[in-house]
């Protein structure tokens, strides 16, 4: 039986597909998407070259009440860095990269979409 999203989650889902295949025709390699543990969820693990990236998607479909990028507050970062904290204590195979945050913001226009590719966000 096919379950029914919420229409804020499948565009979450569709903004975060948007952004996997982006950074792959940028060269860098998927890794994961939506770690999640008790202290949160990275939308996608990437990696560029000898860098593990941690990426947080940020989707807005109306403009009017700020950007993408500009939804990110303070405790997001906490957590994000948190997270981000977990999965490398899990998986020791990426303890010799370099860690990078970026962040994808997509924010909808009227007659097009803009995807914005923050490196290094925080």
């Amino acid at each position: 039986m096919k379950q029914f999203l919420p229409l804020h989650l499948r565009r979450g889902n569709d903004a975060e597909a948007v952004a996997e295949q982006y950074l792959v025709q940028q060269g860098l390699s998927f890794i994961k998407r939506n770690y999640n543990c008790k202290a949160g969820e990275i939308d996608l693990i990437m990696q560029d070259t000898d860098i593990l990236v941690f990426v947080e998607v940020r989707y807005r479909s109306n403009p009017a009440f700020g950007s993408a990028a500009e939804s990110i507050t303070a405790k997001k970062i906490q957590r994000l860095r948190k997270t981000a904290e977990h999965y490398l204590q899990s998986h020791h195979r990426h303890a010799h990269l370099y860690k990078r945050f970026d962040v994808i913001a997509i924010t909808a226009r009227p007659a097009n979409q803009e995807t914005l590719w923050i490196k290094d966000a925080f």
